[in-house]
């Protein structure tokens, strides 16, 4: 059986980052690095990864340097040329004309409003949606989304990233009711929404992965404000379910929550001992900080 390929993905990216405040008070979360490559970056390559063609990022008032990050830098770019420097650290980062679509999300509504700012883009085929400050780490080739997007070839329907995490600490996420389980997939029976502690019903969490059918913007359009009085997208997720087939993929894969400060300590440490330029030294500086 064949479905609509995923070509689109939607990245919402409007939040203030008030987690990481002075330093997002000029410069979106998303543009922080990890390492030397922002997160928005790393998110934009993996959905490149897994065959996406078109990205759409939701943005809001003071991110115009998202939107400036992914176009040409002549100043940087002739000044290197000029120099005779090489210019490969900036491969990837300029999309093609059409393939950045940049929208406004006006009110911080939640995650379900900022999706559904993206409907007349979106159209009636089914797409991505990453998170970026989510940074989901698979072997190279196979991230994130490629998994997923493999998974939606043999099952079609609406998929999420499934995680296992804590039991105490599901509720700070939307959590899975669990169905049958075939190798990474999970069917999907409900989903639960920053449950109460004791009341989740698994410690499946979905961080920030997505492939959805269009038909969930109908549900966002009419959607009520669900918890912290914003329109969740967990919500109108579950209305799919029983009427749409719905799976969970188990990642194969390491995930650093970068919303955090020790999540993103934690990314820039890990990519940091990956890279051959930079593994010893910090692996030593990090041995000779533990032993004072």
């Amino acid at each position: 059986m064949t479905h609509k390929p995923i070509r689109k993905a939607i990245f919402p990216v409007a939040g203030l980052g008030t987690r990481f405040l002075p330093a997002t008070k000029a410069v979106p979360k998303e543009l922080l690095p990890v390492v030397d490559r922002p997160l928005i970056q790393y998110a934009v390559d993996e959905a490149r990864e897994a065959g996406i063609e078109q990205m759409i990022f939701v943005t809001g008032r003071g991110k115009g340097a998202i939107e400036d990050y992914f176009d040409i830098a002549y100043e940087t770019e002739a000044t290197q040329r000029e120099r005779g420097k090489d210019l490969g650290a900036l491969e990837g980062t300029r999309l093609m004309p059409g393939n950045a679509v940049f929208i406004r999300q006006q009110e911080p509504l939640g995650l379900g409003h900022a999706i559904w700012c993206a409907r007349d883009i979106v159209g009636d085929e089914p797409f991505a949606i990453l998170l970026p400050d989510e940074f989901m780490r698979g072997a190279k080739g196979n991230g994130c989304l490629k998994q997923m997007v493999d998974a939606y070839d043999k099952v079609g329907g609406n998929l999420v990233c499934a995680l296992e995490i804590p039991m105490d600490e599901t509720p700070s996420y939307g959590v899975i009711d669990p169905g049958a389980r075939d190798g990474v997939l999970t069917q999907v029976k409900g989903l639960v929404e920053k449950p109460k502690l004791g009341t989740a019903p698994s410690n499946l969490i979905v961080p920030g992965r997505y492939i959805l059918q269009p038909q969930v913007m109908k549900i966002l359009e009419t959607q009520e404000k669900g918890a912290g009085g914003e329109i969740q997208l967990t919500d109108a997720m579950a209305s799919l379910i029983g009427d749409q087939s719905f799976h969970g993929v188990t990642f194969d894969g390491r995930r650093f929550d970068c919303g955090s400060k020790a999540g993103y300590i934690e990314a820039n440490l890990a990519l940091s001992l990956d890279r051959e330029d930079l593994k010893d030294h910090i692996r030593a500086f990090a041995q000779q900080e533990l032993a004072r």
